[in-house]
């Protein structure tokens, strides 16, 4: 097969050729715009899901139909080592940008004087100033130093801008998650503010499955506040989709068991699914593509996997919170897609009790390596993660 045509895109966050098994939450989305147009009250949303689903991809999608509507939208990754200010003033002010509403100049002075609130006598040229905007802080407006109260300032300028022009703002976060948590509870409450204000300004959040747990501890009414969408991995029909339709853009196909090999091998997720498929496109001699073709493709395909997807984030981890991993995985049971195990189990594997053991679970759990599951419980956040380890201790 001739590798410079080769479809599949195994680009972190690149959208694949074919956006397949995402209607519904794309539907419903449409559905969140066409409200607020009509000025009816809708509630922000979040995506939810394991890393290799596609929420990134479907987060830039959702960005994308906003734009298509008229909205003003911006978007930034959060960082644990990054407050909110500069990426939600940096990212309000794209939106501003695309609102293209004459008289912006008073609101983004609000977001000058958002982002310039925390910045000290000592602070840096970048710190002070925001070279995109060139007008005056607005003095009083967002700078308070609250950030709940500065949130609320910002949010409730740029939703009046949106307003008079007849359209809506979307803040895309990715890696919402990672949000402080001071600011996580600021946003919530910001969001609370504007959505009882009636302003069309809302928060499209993507992160890990323990986001909505993070969300209900900073406010309790947050589950009321936002529409989780859980991202899954693929069922078989979509995932024979997303690898039939950029074939047969390029007059190739699969053969049924070849795309019963590749659901085996990827188990529906979607970044699995574009991973598996460029190799195999590389190396199969001819179309349709066979289950042999696969068998074949399958130990490179892992291989590329295993220093790539999994060994990048296994060096992240200190030899301690390796050992917990590898606990984990030798705990979890093979065919489960979470591999969820008890935390007391794994102390116990470790001859270890659970209070010295925190630590390392909780360095994993700010590294995005496993989330809580459920109470007690800890699973990997990365899909196949546990399959790799076992590999690794073979």
């Amino acid at each position: 097969m001739d590798p410079i045509r080769n479809p599949y895109a195994p680009g972190a966050g690149q959208r694949p050729p074919e956006l397949a098994g995402r209607d519904e939450q794309l539907h419903a989305f449409d559905v969140v715009l066409e409200r607020i147009a009509r000025g009816r009250p809708e509630r922000s949303v979040i995506l939810t899901g394991l890393r290799g689903v596609g929420k990134t991809v479907l987060l830039n999608a959702l960005r994308s139909a906003a734009v298509r509507s008229g909205w003003g939208t911006g978007k930034f990754e959060a960082r644990p080592d990054q407050g909110i200010r500069r990426p939600m003033g940096a990212a309000l002010h794209t939106a501003v940008r695309e609102l293209a509403h004459p008289d912006a100049n008073t609101t983004l002075g609000t977001i000058r004087s958002f982002i310039e609130r925390d910045a000290g006598p000592r602070a840096k040229l970048a710190e002070r100033w925001n070279p995109g905007i060139q007008v005056p802080p607005t003095p009083g407006r967002a700078d308070s130093g609250d950030i709940e109260i500065d949130l609320v300032e910002l949010f409730t300028d740029v939703g009046g801008l949106a307003a008079d022009k007849g359209v809506g703002v979307a803040v895309c976060i990715d890696e919402m998650q990672d949000l402080r948590a001071d600011d996580l509870s600021a946003l919530c409450a910001a969001c609370h503010e504007i959505s009882q204000l009636g302003l069309p300004l809302i928060i499209v959040g993507a992160g890990l499955p323990h986001l909505p747990t993070a969300l209900s501890a900073s406010k309790s009414y947050s589950e009321r506040l936002f529409r989780y969408l859980r991202i899954d991995r693929l069922d078989r029909a979509a995932a024979d989709l997303a690898l039939q339709a950029p074939a047969e853009e390029e007059d190739a196909s699969f053969d049924e068991g070849a795309l019963a090999a590749m659901y085996q091998v990827t188990s529906g997720y979607p970044y699995f699914i574009q991973a598996y498929g460029k190799v195999v496109w590389d190396l199969a001699p001819a179309s349709p593509i066979t289950a042999d073709d696969i068998a074949v493709a399958t130990p490179e395909a892992e291989a590329e996997l295993a220093v790539g997807f999994f060994g990048s984030r296994y060096e992240r981890a200190t030899p301690a919170e390796r050992e917990y991993l590898r606990a984990i995985a030798e705990l979890a049971d093979p065919d489960s897609s979470t591999e969820g195990v008890a935390t007391s189990a794994v102390a116990e594997k470790l001859d270890r009790t659970p209070q010295s053991l925190s630590p390392a679970r909780d360095a994993l759990l700010k590294k995005g390596l496993v989330y809580a599951c459920e109470r007690g419980q800890v699973a990997f956040t990365v899909p196949h993660f546990g399959r790799y380890l076992r590999a690794q201790m073979a």
